[in-house]
């Protein structure tokens, strides 16, 4: 093929795509601009055409645009990405919404799972005197998470630890917080979430099993609150536990979509 222009070359991808928006987002990622820029230049040949198509043929096959361009927007904000931890939901920022209704000030706070790491990071830039200790069992969640938190400044507020759950995390603290893996093992995910690490995915045989260990622990450890995401039709499951373990202060809320989505719990100190 000859040397295509800007324009053409972002028409050919857009038809391959189906999608302007897609192709005009990997093209300002492909070459480091904004769309402006695109658009006072697109009479310009495309230098490197063949790797930008490169970029174009992962996401053909499905994978995520998150991935492909290394960001994702959540909260407002722009987080870095890649493969290694899970591309945060819209869904998760209720979580925050939820947390910052609760925090005062001098809460020390505990995430389980901390994933690329938005969550802690969003609470640390929102609220002055706060103290996180984020866990995750991934080395490479861990690491994306800490290169966020460094381009928050946010890094000296929260300590990253390699754990599972709170193992040998001795400390006592006012919140747990903590979106889980919670799809049953044997729902069928659709392609794109293959790209993404299974065990941010999936809680166990039923799903929720991740969740109840949480709330065991979260007993356990006489933390008083206690705010999980979780599946849509988990709510049933999560009532029955909380009456089991005798926890009677306890609210569920529901995504922008209407869905049962998380809860949070009470139990004091």
């Amino acid at each position: 093929m000859s040397r295509l222009t800007i324009k053409e070359a972002l028409k050919e991808a857009s038809k391959e795509l189906k999608s302007y928006k897609e192709a005009s987002i990997i093209l300002q990622y492909f070459l480091k601009c904004d769309e402006v820029y695109i658009i006072l230049n697109d009479d310009k040949t495309l230098e490197d055409y063949k790797n930008y198509k490169k970029l174009i043929k992962r996401r053909l096959n499905s994978e995520p645009i998150e991935y492909i361009t290394n960001s994702v927007s959540f909260y407002s904000q722009k987080f870095f990405i890649k493969k290694g931890a899970l591309i945060p939901r819209p869904e998760s920022e209720l979580l925050i919404d939820k947390a910052l209704k609760i925090i005062n000030k001098g809460f020390k706070i505990a995430e389980i799972g901390v994933g690329s790491g938005v969550i802690s990071i969003m609470l640390a830039k929102l609220i002055e005197d706060i103290k996180i200790t984020a866990t995750d069992i991934s080395k490479e969640a861990l690491e994306i998470a800490k290169i966020n938190a460094k381009n928050f400044k946010v890094n000296d507020k929260i300590s990253f630890i390699k754990t599972n759950y709170l193992d040998n995390v001795n400390e006592k603290f006012d919140m747990i917080i903590s979106n889980p893996p919670y799809i049953a093992k044997n729902f069928a995910l659709e392609k794109p979430l293959s790209y993404e690490p299974q065990n941010a995915l999936f809680g166990g045989d039923y799903g929720d099993e991740m969740l109840k260990e949480i709330i065991d622990l979260w007993v356990k450890r006489k933390t008083p609150y206690l705010l999980c995401e979780m599946g849509y039709d988990q709510k049933e499951s999560m009532s029955s536990y909380f009456i089991k373990k005798g926890i009677k202060e306890y609210s569920f809320y529901k995504d922008l979509q209407g869905l049962d989505r998380g809860f949070v719990a009470f139990k004091g100190a």
